[in-house]
């Protein structure tokens, strides 16, 4: 027999759910390529908690790491189709509906990540911004989310672009992307972030240019041997969502999700930036060798992407808020 007090517990509890599911207004869902154990996703299931409570269960949010949802620009095409979904994405996959938004995953644009905010918080990143969301129904709603710098993962010593020479690298399948590590002396190899470690195990790729904390996630340091400390590109990202769907929302819950996926992107540059050297150690106790470069040659190298991707205005337009030596 079952004791009635823990009928009674039961029956509150059944109540409890039902309760929360009359609620749930609106359903949310946050999409990225990141494993669960990234800073990033780390971030996200903060931001989910807090956008449930403050919206009084109003809002279902639910996240996808390690690109359950497809690769990200098959879910920038959900999200152009009214799916309310926000996806973590670079600037380089924006380029093909905004081509200004590019030069925010352009090489050396900054010396340190630090420099992004003078950038995203400029009236010239607010229009390119409205534009977007005017011209191609993607809303994105802040840039603030920093991954990690991009570095040089290989089977081999690479210390200057010549070394880079007939070296197939996985890269992001976009546009600056894709002309970076040509210009960087490398061949381009575009493909899922998933796909990466099953390819330099099968000799399909040569290496990969990526951060450490994604590398990571993926266990890069199993596959490859060298790191070489490139600097070429300081990964930020951001969340893009369906314009449509936004602004079919009421205000209050438009300003409890932008707040706290603001927030959650500042939580996640911080714990990425916490966690760099730590992974680094882990690296290099698993056997990969860490080498800094003369970053002269990479920068000169791809001093020409700009040109190539149409960004050289794009760049004029930033210029007051580079930093001076650009």
């Amino acid at each position: 027999m079952i004791h009635a007090t823990r009928i009674t517990a039961l029956a509150a509890a059944l109540s409890l759910l039902g309760g929360a599911a009359v609620a749930q207004e609106y359903q949310f869902n946050l999409s990225t390529s990141q494993p669960v154990t990234d800073p990033l996703v780390i971030a996200m299931q903060g931001a989910e908690k807090r956008i449930e409570e403050r919206s009084a269960g109003r809002i279902d949010v639910t996240i996808y790491p390690s690109s359950q949802l497809g690769e990200d620009n098959d879910v920038l095409e959900q999200i152009r189709g009214g799916a309310p979904i926000a996806v973590l994405v670079d600037a380089g996959r924006l380029a093909p509906f905004k081509q200004e938004l590019g030069i925010l995953a352009a090489p050396y644009l900054v010396d340190d990540y630090t420099q992004y905010a003078a950038i995203t918080e400029s009236p010239v990143y607010d229009e390119w911004v409205e534009s977007l969301a005017a011209d191609a129904g993607l809303r994105l709603l802040n840039y603030n989310w920093f991954q990690g710098t991009r570095q040089m993962f290989t089977k081999k010593l690479i210390e200057k672009p010549a070394d880079l020479s007939g070296v197939r690298i996985r890269t992001i399948d976009a546009p600056s992307w894709i002309a970076t590590v040509s210009a960087m002396g490398a061949t381009p190899a575009p493909m899922a972030w998933s796909e990466v470690y099953s390819a330099l195990q099968l000799g399909a790729i040569d290496g990969a240019e990526a951060q450490l904390t994604g590398a990571a996630g993926i266990k890069l340091q199993e596959v490859t041997t060298n790191v070489a400390l490139t600097n070429h590109i300081q990964l930020f990202t951001g969340l893009a969502t369906s314009e449509q769907w936004w602004k079919s929302l009421p205000e209050d819950i438009r300003t409890i999700i932008d707040e706290e996926l603001k927030a959650a992107g500042d939580e996640a540059t911080r714990m990425t930036a916490e966690k760099l050297t730590e992974v680094q150690s882990m690296m290099e106790k698993a056997g990969v060798a860490f080498n800094k470069v003369d970053l002269a040659p990479f920068r000169e190298a791809t001093a020409k992407v700009y040109e190539e991707v149409g960004l050289v205005e794009a760049r004029e337009a930033l210029k007051p808020y580079l930093p001076k030596a650009q």
